[in-house]
């Protein structure tokens, strides 16, 4: 059965500093979470004793400010980022969305780009030849898929990455903000897609700043501040101080 189980988990990394004569800044930039400094070596704890745990059917909708370790945690699920403490349980088969045109070469066509996606996330050539065919209907791209990747519009490289990622029904979705696009029809079929995916058992975590949309979405809010859980509740629940 489909699941995903987070306990205790941590991730911290050291900060390097590159050797300056220039004077030193009393702030040190990061992306987020918090920095800490011990026997000189600053650290930045971007994770800190996180748990909590999904079951088929749940849509986790991820909220917090910029820097709060959203993508950071999404990163973790996938295996991207190995937790420095802690454990994570993945049962099921994982995708992920996080940059719209990873694992895509500009130059290449759309079509060779799904083969070239399909690749990176594992499937055999019978499998991407296979769904060939549903992705670019998917996607509406029409004669646009024999054309560079280079030419597309964020929208239409948003369709065509959602496309392809939800193509082999993951059983669990991994994404860092709804995809940009652009057109209202394709959000909503984009949406439906989704809802299929998890009432066929599956799961979604899905990070973003839009409330209204993850409150239309998921049946779960997780929320972070600085690494750290604030609130792990249902979205009814979160509807009511959200």
């Amino acid at each position: 059965m489909v699941s995903i189980n987070v306990e205790n988990v941590g991730l911290v990394y050291r900060l390097r500093q590159k050797i300056s004569l220039a004077r030193k800044t009393p702030a040190v930039q990061h992306t987020g979470g918090r920095v800490s400094e011990a026997g000189g070596r600053k650290t930045v704890i971007a994770l800190e004793d996180l748990s909590f745990s999904l079951e088929a059917g749940d849509r986790l909708g991820l909220v917090g400010s910029n820097g709060a370790g959203k993508t950071t945690l999404l990163k973790v699920l996938y295996g991207i980022y190995e937790p420095t403490m802690g454990k994570v349980e993945m049962k099921g088969r994982v995708d992920a969305l996080f940059n719209i045109s990873l694992g895509f070469r500009k130059e290449a066509t759309g079509r060779r780009n799904i083969v070239l996606r399909g690749l990176i996330n594992g499937w055999s050539l019978d499998q991407i030849n296979d769904r060939m065919d549903a992705i670019i209907e998917f996607s509406e791209l029409g004669d646009f898929i024999d054309l560079p990747f280079k030419t597309y519009s964020q929208g239409m490289a948003a369709r065509l990455a959602f496309s392809v990622a939800t193509s082999l029904e993951p059983e669990i979705l991994l994404m860092d903000e709804w995809i940009g696009a652009g057109d209202a029809r394709f959000q909503e079929k984009a949406k439906r897609r989704m809802e299929e995916i998890a009432e066929k058992a599956g799961i979604i975590v899905l990070a973003s700043h839009n409330h209204g949309l993850l409150k239309r979405t998921c049946n779960k809010i997780l929320e972070l501040d600085k690494g750290r859980l604030k609130a792990f509740l249902p979205v009814d629940s979160w509807e009511e101080t959200g």
